[in-house]
């Protein structure tokens, strides 16, 4: 890499690299000095509690300043008034009651030299009427957003006043609470509401020109600043274009910039691309996986060079190469890696050690973001740690007790994520898989199409760390009872996976495919094909892409469910319905397959209304279907009575992080556990959350 001087000696290159690394230079931000270029930008978890930082919410901050990055920021969309209700979990600073719950984050966080701020908001139209206090939503004019669907209360000048004081309390109370700092959050929120002509149609002094629709903003950055001095930091997150035909241009979005930055009101802005009124908008604001690599760097490039303040900026920054690449050449001052941060909050440490290729790199899934539209908390697709902390370690100490032997065997992510925590904990550690390849159902899905390779990560992670943890990855090794007792284990790990299910049907189970045997290749039909989804993930939806994407084929796909992908929401179902559209799929939902015959066409799938319990038939050259898996637990079972536990597994040890004591059958050789798929059907999550909670008390 440009700048690194080789060495023969590796620590004196760590300290070379160290040196010249534009990511690990310093910052000045007005007087706070970043130890560093990497942040993570303010988000919401829902971890709040009582609409309040608590533990939870203040360990899982703490912890990616535990891991080295200069700037945590955090609190998405904290609401600042009471009209502002949370639409997915946020923090409220609208009373005293949060200032020492600030004071407990920033503690924490500065105790490991980095610094804190929190985003403040008043939500506008962008949130919901019917929760909290039952009041309506507020918008500069009555115009809908079609996300929250509210039809919003014209805002009056009382109503004005009032936000603008709500706003200045906020950020008073971030600075009695310890915190570094405030972001105003300017997109799709009330501030940029009274922006962007697509939602303020007034016609009084907050409405018609650029500079009227900015009064508002003025206002509320005036008594910000009154509240808290000129000693503190004040940014604004917002949009650098609309991107949407009547909305703010480029041009608009920097003159609202340049115009804040030249009145003194905000030292940092953070730049984003896009309209976030709609799912499909949110979905390019916030780009997962299929989509490029830092694709709003120019525009935030374009913005510093006019607002002559620092700027930062988070979108697909998901590794260091594109973060280094963004600092380097100047085109932003702090790279935000959020997510990045929610797959490894140990980037940083892991950068100084000379470890970059330890990273566990976000591979931009969507999974923590689309649980918050199912009102979940957000988790991570692959780190089950990450807003456990209080529970679940991201770093695996060492056990104190004995070497022990254990066999694993599968290697899906939940065998890999078994065998590396075994490892990390000191064992010894054998892991079997029939298969020529680790990864099982994961290898598959980043094969379904293009959009999907980059799943393939999170395996490409664990077998390389099972790898630098010498465990013993047997391939191409279907392992049977005898196998694995040859080992002489002291536990064992049952982590076979599933196999599709097709036995739900009335009749014709030997007709259909399953969608992993088309995913696979191994199946590939042609002509008219009917797509059965009784699951409603990504696992179908994938499928159906990949079908769909082939001229010979003609696609419907249907589900028992309201609506195709069920389970599918946030910002991830815009994309196959863009592409469903683009090939013409037809979507029937309310429909359950309960057989399939064979015609002299092809095949006759009969199909049940049960509103109106009547029945339907198509007649299709090929049918698939998705149907959940079920365990493949044969060498469980084999296992099972020579075992000291008989299988069974404590599950309130489980849930405490107790290590398992359970002694059905004192003469048994190992203790038995199985864990992922091999259980049940569940995800990836799921599967290496087993493997972390049960493997780390070994």
């Amino acid at each position: 890499m440009a700048g690194y001087v080789l060495a023969t000696d590796v620590g004196l290159v760590t300290i070379i690299s160290m040196a010249t690394d534009p990511l690990l230079q310093p910052f000045q931000l007005k007087h706070l000095t970043l130890k560093n270029r990497i942040m993570s930008t303010s988000h919401e978890p829902a971890y709040a509690e009582d609409a309040l930082p608590k533990l939870r919410y203040q360990l899982y901050h703490e912890e990616k300043a535990k891991g080295g990055l200069a700037l945590t920021m955090f609190g998405g969309s904290t609401n600042v008034d009471k009209d502002s209700p949370a639409a997915f979990g946020q923090l409220f600073a609208g009373t005293d009651e949060i200032i020492p719950y600030f004071q407990q984050l920033a503690d924490r966080v500065h105790k490991h030299g980095a610094y804190t701020m929190v985003q403040l908001t008043h939500m506008g139209r962008r949130t919901i009427w019917d929760a909290e206090n039952w009041l309506p939503t507020v918008a500069p004019s009555m115009v809908r957003e079609p996300a929250h669907r509210s039809f919003p209360k014209t805002l009056e000048r009382a109503d004005i006043k009032r936000i603008v004081k709500a706003f200045g309390q906020a950020a008073r109370r971030a600075k009695e609470g310890g915190l570094d700092g405030v972001e105003i959050i300017a997109y799709g929120h009330l501030v940029d509401q009274f922006w962007t002509p697509l939602v303020n149609r007034r016609t009084d002094e907050y409405g018609g020109d650029i500079d009227n629709r900015m009064r508002f903003s003025r206002e509320v950055f005036e008594e910000v600043r009154n509240q808290v001095g000129d000693d503190f930091i004040v940014g604004i997150r917002m949009s650098g274009t609309e991107d949407r035909e009547g909305g703010l241009t480029q041009d608009d979005c920097t003159y609202i910039a340049t115009t804040l930055a030249r009145s003194g009101v905000i030292d940092f802005v953070n730049i984003v691309k896009g309209f976030i009124a709609s799912d499909e908008a949110i979905s390019h604001v916030i780009p997962g996986y299929g989509t490029p690599l830092g694709p709003h760097l120019p525009l935030a490039a374009a913005i510093k060079e006019a607002v002559g303040l620092p700027v930062f900026h988070a979108a697909r920054i998901t590794d260091l190469a594109t973060a280094r690449h963004a600092i380097s050449e100047g085109l932003i001052d702090m790279a935000g890696m959020t997510r990045a941060h929610m797959a490894d909050p140990y980037i940083v440490k892991k950068l100084e050690r000379g470890e970059e290729d330890r990273i566990r790199i976000c591979v931009g899934a969507s999974y923590c973001i689309n649980r918050l539209y199912t009102g979940a908390d957000a988790l991570c697709i692959q780190n089950p740690a990450t807003g456990r902390e209080e529970t679940m370690p991201h770093v695996i100490e060492p056990s104190i007790g004995e070497r022990k032997r254990v066999v694993v065997v599968g290697a899906g992510v939940a065998g890999l994520e078994a065998a590396r925590v075994s490892a990390a904990r000191g064992h010894d550690v054998v892991l079997f898989e029939a298969m020529h390849e680790a990864g099982g159902q994961v290898q598959l899905l980043a094969r379904a199409t293009e959009r999907r390779e980059e799943m393939i990560g999170i395996v490409d992670w664990l077998v390389s760390e099972v790898g630098h943890l010498g465990v013993d990855l047997r391939l191409n090794t279907y392992a049977e009872a005898a196998d694995i007792s040859a080992e002489n284990p002291d536990v064992v790990v049952v982590a076979t996976g599933g196999f599709p299910n097709t036995s739900f049907l009335d009749k014709g189970e030997e007709l259909v495919t399953s969608i992993w045997d088309v995913i696979a290749g191994s199946s590939s039909p042609t002509g008219s094909v009917l797509l059965f989804d009784d699951h409603g993930n990504e696992h179908a939806l994938s499928c159906a892409e990949k079908l769909a994407a082939d001229p010979d084929i003609l696609l419907e796909v249907v589900t028992p469910d309201r609506m195709v992908g069920h389970e599918v929401i946030g910002t991830a179902h815009p994309s196959y319905l863009k592409s469903f559209y683009e090939h013409d799929v037809v979507m029937t939902p309310d429909l359950r397959l309960v057989s399939v015959t064979q015609h002299p066409d092809g095949l006759a799938a009969t199909l049940h209304n049960e509103y109106t319990d009547t029945y339907t038939e198509r007649l299709v050259d090929a049918v698939v279907v998705e149907h959940g898996t079920l365990p493949l637990d044969d060498v469980y079972f084999d296992l099972k009575e020579n075992s000291t536990n008989l299988g069974e597994i404590d599950i309130d040890a489980l849930i405490e992080g107790r290590a398992q004591a359970t002694v059905a059958n004192p003469g048994g050789a190992y203790q038995l556990f199985r864990i992922g798929d091999a259980v049940s059907g569940r995800n990836i999550h799921a599967a290496m959350y087993d493997a972390l909670r049960l493997a780390k008390e070994f």
